[in-house]
């Protein structure tokens, strides 16, 4: 792991920012420490499949419909 100052990353961005690719860089301002999360751009990601999880989802409108049924019964028991 590396640390360096706020100030020392001001002044060369770029030369953080490709160390962050391989190894732990942290920025120290003050008292807080800030650390650098290389993230890899999504052509670098791997594609996801559907899976069960993905096909027994449900839909944004069928959340809102048992939301709006929850509701009505909370209420109706109000009355």
């Amino acid at each position: 792991m590396m640390t360096i100052s706020s100030n020392d990353f001001a002044s060369r961005p770029d030369m953080y920012l490709d160390m962050a690719e391989n190894h732990d860089v942290c920025i120290r301002k003050g008292r807080k420490t800030f650390h650098i999360v290389y993230v890899p751009a999504a052509d670098e990601q791997p594609v996801l499949e559907p899976d069960d999880d993905l096909r027994d989802a449900i839909t944004g409108e069928e959340l809102l419909a048992g939301i709006y049924s929850d509701l009505e019964t909370f209420f109706a028991d109000k009355r």
